[in-house]
């Protein structure tokens, strides 16, 4: 079951994914909050019980971004999926540096919506190509929330790349090319729960949470 939180603060707009959501088997609405400080509070009393948060950007009080840079920080284990209006939104943008799995159109499908909580529960990241190119530009401009690596070094002399495989490089260079866990098995000939073995220590070497600061981490040193 993935359990989800709504912020947003128009009432409107969480009963409508509220009511989307009912419909599946396997996603639950747990709590729902207008603004960052109300589902901060929420998470503090009630720890361990949201998996995938539905956060909104612009909101009055604690905004999306803020909210996002705190739950990332405090709660690794909550994935956060930023809700937008506009796809070349510059706030989401700054959510997903500051943590967030990727980001949604608020007019998305259900069947979006669905499958964009799906993937980020199973730690994939959900972002139009338009907007990555746009997030992978900032950060490599700033270098934030990344590991400290200079770009255009030999891979080869990269503490954070030494310790991968020779199979888990391939995995990364995958996932730098925008290959979903699917498309990756189907590439290097292996089972896809082997291939989610291999993404999730990729991770944990990189010091990354997820799929898109793993690109950024891999277009950084070249790859």
């Amino acid at each position: 079951m993935k359990r989800v939180m709504l912020v947003d603060d128009q009432e409107l707009i969480r009963t409508g994914f509220s009511m989307v959501l009912a419909t599946e088997p396997d996603i639950e609405v747990v709590a729902e909050a207008s603004d960052g400080n109300e589902a901060i509070a929420w998470l503090d009393t009630n720890p361990g019980a949201v998996d995938v948060i539905l956060m909104d950007v612009r909101m009055p009080g604690k905004n999306g971004i803020d909210t996002t840079k705190e739950v990332t920080a405090r709660f690794p284990e909550v994935k956060v999926l930023v809700l937008t209006t506009f796809d070349l939104d510059e706030y989401a943008i700054l959510a997903v540096q500051a943590g967030a799995s990727g980001f949604l159109l608020k007019d998305a499908r259900p069947t979006e919506l669905v499958d964009a909580i799906q993937r980020v529960h199973q730690g994939d990241a959900v972002m139009a190509p338009s907007m990555t190119k746009r997030m992978v530009e900032k950060v490599l401009e700033q270098q934030q929330q990344l590991p400290q690596v200079q770009a255009g070094r030999d891979p080869s002399e990269i503490p954070e790349l030494q310790s991968l495989t020779e199979r888990e490089r391939e995995v990364l260079q995958c996932i730098a090319e925008g290959l979903n866990n699917t498309e990756i098995a189907e590439r290097m000939f292996l089972t896809e729960s082997t291939v989610k073995t291999h993404v999730s220590r990729v991770f944990q070497k990189l010091q990354v949470r997820d799929r898109v600061h793993a690109v950024i981490l891999a277009k950084n040193v070249g790859l």
